[in-house]
């Protein structure tokens, strides 16, 4: 059991808060509008009222403990770079700070974040992966250049092993999983493993690559 400390709760923050507290993590919910506060109260460990921006009130929570502060103030960006700042002070481990744009993550980079994470971005991205291919279900940025991502197992694989289709050879992409229609996993199939029909791959790569797969549709 990891000890978080999610810091704004708009939608973003309060989704990751209730996501963790649920996974069965200690989570300290923190923001400056009561409302918001009592609202998450009854669904994580801790909720507390506070300017992220005060450092002595972040050291009153004794916020310097949590494993993660996930900072995800919403309106002002200079209150997240601040906050990412101060927690960084205080000394918390593990910073993930949430930003609007390029320039945004930059600077939230260069006062301590350990993350940057574009929420709007990472989602535009991944609704418009599935609809320009068929076979994509899933789609997860790891850098600019990578991406792993689930797909649907073209019709033409169904019943061959890895080693007949030679993905790495073929598209670049690496099989990491194999998932069945019942949900069963194989992880680090070897290269005699068969691909059934239903399967879903899961794939790491150049996100470029992926767009060699064949289409389901």
């Amino acid at each position: 059991m990891k000890q978080f400390a999610v810091i704004g709760l708009g939608r973003f923050g309060l989704s990751v808060a209730k996501t963790l507290s649920r996974l069965g993590h200690q989570v300290l919910a923190v923001d400056n509008d009561q409302d918001k506060v009592q609202h998450v109260a009854n669904l994580v460990t801790h909720a507390v009222q506070a300017d992220a921006t005060d450092e002595e009130a972040l050291r009153a929570l004794g916020i310097r403990n949590v494993d993660v502060a996930v900072v995800s103030i919403g309106e002002k960006m200079e209150s997240s770079i601040l906050a990412t700042l101060i927690l960084k002070d205080l000394g918390v481990k593990h910073v993930v700070a949430k930003a609007h744009d390029e320039l945004h993550g930059k600077v939230l980079e260069r006062v301590g974040a350990d993350r940057v994470i574009y929420p709007e971005r990472d989602m535009a991205v991944r609704v418009a992966t599935s609809l320009v291919s068929g076979n994509i279900l899933d789609f997860i940025e790891l850098s600019p250049e990578y991406s792993i991502v689930e797909a649907a197992c073209p019709p033409e694989f169904a019943g061959k092993t890895l080693r007949e289709l030679n993905i790495r050879a073929r598209f670049g992409l690496n099989v990491v999983a194999i998932r069945s229609p019942q949900g069963r996993i194989r992880v680090s199939p070897g290269a005699d493993d068969k691909v059934g029909e239903g399967d879903i791959l899961v794939l790491i790569g150049r996100t470029e690559n992926f767009d060699k797969l064949p289409k389901t549709e």
